[in-house]
């Protein structure tokens, strides 16, 4: 049953633009819940110089057939030319707030 969900990793060059996507992915169906986490610092190499930037990580709780449509909205609303999209597989989890996430997503 756990197969079907995963956390989606995505980070953002501020908190205001990270809850602005959040109540996108919420609104339109394709997350359940997105947790902000501000004050985070990444170190990337980008266009061959390396990057040290503060950011704001966005953990979404969606499912796997959500993944494409998800994906398509961070990239329409993401301010930076490349986001980081991640999905993680959620292994395991209380069976009532799996079945809170399936009840959500695909909802708008």
């Amino acid at each position: 049953m756990t197969e079907k969900y995963q956390i989606v990793l995505c980070t953002c060059p501020s908190e205001e633009s990270a809850q602005h996507l959040a109540h996108i992915l919420v609104d339109s169906g394709v997350a359940a819940c997105c947790n902000i986490i501000a004050g985070i610092q990444s170190v990337y190499r980008w266009q061959n110089e390396m990057q040290t930037s503060d950011e704001t990580l966005l953990l979404i709780k969606s499912t796997k057939a959500a993944f494409p449509e998800l994906e398509h909205t961070i990239k329409a609303h993401h301010p930076y030319e490349l986001p980081e999209i991640i999905a993680v597989p959620i292994q395991g989890g209380s069976k009532e707030y799996l079945g809170w996430i399936n009840e959500n997503v695909g909802q708008s």
